[in-house]
This record gives structure tokens, sequence and C-alpha cells, in this order.
């Protein structure tokens, strides 16, 4: 397993970016602000995309891993390495997400505890409804995890 950051040609990736953004304008609006690191295991399986919000704090703001490799582990192992990555320049990494059990989930056994909520986040800044298996995202739900 290798996970390299990618300093060029980051819109390559935009299958994969798709996956946990599925509206390519707001990806271009943190794609090239942030750091993109790619995880590869015999091929590429997953990526993620950090940006530096204020001198304490990052967010991660997209992380994504093909369907076919959802549930090894890819994603963790991410988290693990930029968390380790950004530890000694910054405090707290934050990261927004869908209000669904199973991605809460993911991110709490990752480290990660509930911070706040953004009301209307998705339905006020996407040209589209969107849908995780089915259920409406509407709010926002922030998670934050300390990293020092």
């Amino acid at each position: 397993m290798e996970i390299k950051r990618i300093e060029e040609n980051k819109k390559q990736f935009m299958d994969l970016l798709l996956l946990a953004d599925e509206q390519e304008s707001m990806i271009d609006k943190y794609l090239e602000r942030g750091d993109l690191f790619a995880l590869y295991d015999n091929g590429l399986k997953s990526i993620c995309v950090v940006t530096g919000e204020n001198s304490d704090t990052c967010e991660l703001k997209n992380i994504a891993t093909y369907e076919a490799w959802h549930g090894k582990g890819y994603g963790s192992r991410l988290i693990q390495y930029i968390s380790e990555f950004y530890k000694d320049k910054y405090k707290t990494m934050i990261v927004g997400t869908g209000d669904l059990p199973f991605i809460l989930h993911f991110y709490e056994k990752n480290g990660f505890c509930l911070s706040h909520r953004i009301h209307n986040f998705f339905t006020d800044n996407y040209d589209h409804p969107m849908f995780e298996d089915g259920i409406q995202l509407v709010d926002m739900v922030y998670l934050k995890k300390e990293l020092a």
C-alpha cells in the first residue's frame, strides 16, 4: 500500500472525487487550493482532499473509495495518514457530511466527534437534490478531530 500526495493534474481523479461530491463546480471550489492524496494498493483505491481553513484548522473536503473496495479499510487508512501528516501544522481537522448514520459512524470510528450542523446546506448550495441510499441530503453535519 502506498499513499502519494498529488500536486499536478488533480482533475484526472474527478471520477473518484465525484463519488463523494457529485457536483463538479463544488469540487472546483477546493480542489486546486487543497492537498490531494491518493492511496494505491495494486492500483488506485481511494483519494482525499484536505484544505487549510485557518491557522489551527484543516478540513477534509472529500474522501472517496471506489465502490468495489468499500469496507476494506482504505478510507480509514487515508484518515490515519492525513491525521499524522497534519498533526504538526494544525490542531483540529473538520469534515462536513450528510446526516446519515453509516457515514457518521465511519467518521466516529476514525476519531471524529460531532461539532455542528449547517441547516439546508445541500438544498441551498447544490443545483439538484442530493440523495444517498434513497435519503435526501439537506443539512451538512460537521465533525471534528483533535490532531495534536
